[in-house]
């Protein structure tokens, strides 16, 4: 008999002014998949299996496992799921099969009530912002939405096990910008990360749809802010505009936005939003995770940009960045395409000033090291990386 991927799903959980969802992911092993709100958000939380069948999706295209859902799932989303697996298994043959997909009860989840709602991941960084504000001024002309919220995770690029006080901080800042452009700040934890064993960067994206579907008894529409404009798409990713699309039901629209801009317009678009400058959170690589290191590659990309266009340091980094720590950057994929990027967008009048000089440095430098390391074989790779562990 063919291996099966079971998922149960279990009574929602009150207790202590919150109220959990979960499921259990029984296969080889079992793994319990939860995500918690505030009680006030009871209302809006969907009693189907749909956050749970879009949250295990890779897991069972990886393992090749019939997956069974004991539980009710939207037809429509099930219909979606087999072209989101036609996507994923073309660009990754070696990692992700198509698996068939069943479930107890197929229905389509019924429509919010008040309908025409949306509700944004927002994580306060740059992307999140652009699109809220850009729904919220009018900028998006026909695909305006009618964004009422932004969704802040826990557990995503804040760790569960960093402390309340941690995250909260973290969620103060977004709720400051949210509100000056009239947007709730919707709060969420779960334990994704712990529980699906996919690497980030190809499951960031289910990830925040099936916390987006947890929602959708409120929002007609969720919104997955690009991390890539049109014009510097980069495939396979996590989120992308081909297959976040996919991971949709009648019921509730994921849409994948912004990506007609890069990130240096975005920025552009942000200069005169003072919240949002003052609030900007771009950093998941710092100690503090509720705030902007200033020194991971993050950061300095992310303030070379804002000088790119002479805006000058804003006020949520605490210092700018040095021609030293420039050079000293070590950069890989997604990040040094950023990088180029940035460097093609500065005019060339300004090509002689010592930090561009410096940027085409580290860029030069990064693209010989990655080259060299790509034709290291694996097995050397991953030796290296144990005596860099065992260093320190």
């Amino acid at each position: 008999m063919k291996p099966q991927t079971h998922i149960w799903p279990e009574e929602f959980i009150e207790a202590e002014g919150f109220v959990t969802a979960s499921a259990t992911i029984e296969s080889s092993d079992r793994q319990k998949l939860w995500y918690r709100v505030p009680i006030e958000y009871r209302s809006a939380l969907s009693s189907t299996c749909d956050p749970f069948v879009v949250a295990t999706i890779l897991t069972v295209m990886r393992s090749g496992d019939d997956c069974v859902v004991h539980g009710e799932v939207s037809p429509s989303l099930l219909s979606n799921l087999e072209e989101f697996q036609a996507a994923w298994s073309s660009w990754r043959p070696d990692t992700y099969r198509i698996v068939p997909l069943s479930a107890e009860s197929e229905r389509e989840a019924e429509l919010a009530s008040e309908g025409n709602r949306a509700i944004s991941a927002f994580s306060g960084g740059v992307d999140s912002c652009f699109t809220a504000l850009r729904h919220r001024t009018g900028g998006c002309g026909r695909q305006q939405r009618n964004l009422e919220a932004g969704l802040m995770v826990r557990g995503f690029d804040i760790p569960l096990e960093d402390g309340d006080e941690i995250f909260e901080r973290a969620a103060e800042r977004s709720r400051t910008m949210l509100s000056s452009v009239g947007m709730e700040l919707v709060p969420m934890a779960t334990n994704f990360r712990e529980a699906i064993a996919i690497p980030w960067e190809d499951a960031f994206g289910i990830a925040i749809a099936s916390c987006l579907h947890l929602l959708q008894r409120k929002y007609t529409a969720g919104l997955i802010p690009s991390s890539y404009g049109y014009r510097a798409l980069s495939f396979p990713y996590g989120s992308n505009p081909v297959s976040d699309p996919l991971l949709s039901s009648r019921s509730l629209e994921i849409v994948h936005d912004g990506a007609i801009a890069i990130r240096l317009e975005k920025i552009q678009a942000l200069v005169n939003w003072p919240e949002a400058i003052e609030n900007l959170r771009v950093c998941w690589q710092g100690e503090q995770k509720d705030r902007n290191c200033g020194r991971c590659e993050k950061c300095v990309r992310n303030i070379l940009n804002f000088r790119a266009i002479g805006a000058g340091l804003p006020s949520c980094f605490e210092r700018d960045v040095t021609d030293d720590q420039i050079l000293k950057l070590r950069v890989r994929g997604g990040g040094l395409d950023a990088l180029e990027g940035l460097l093609a967008a500065i005019p060339t009048e300004r090509a002689t000033e010592p930090w561009v000089k410096a940027l085409k440095r580290t860029i030069r430098r990064n693209r010989a090291i990655n080259a060299l390391e790509a034709r290291i074989p694996k097995p050397w790779k991953n030796r290296l990386r144990q005596i860099k562990k065992i260093g320190g």
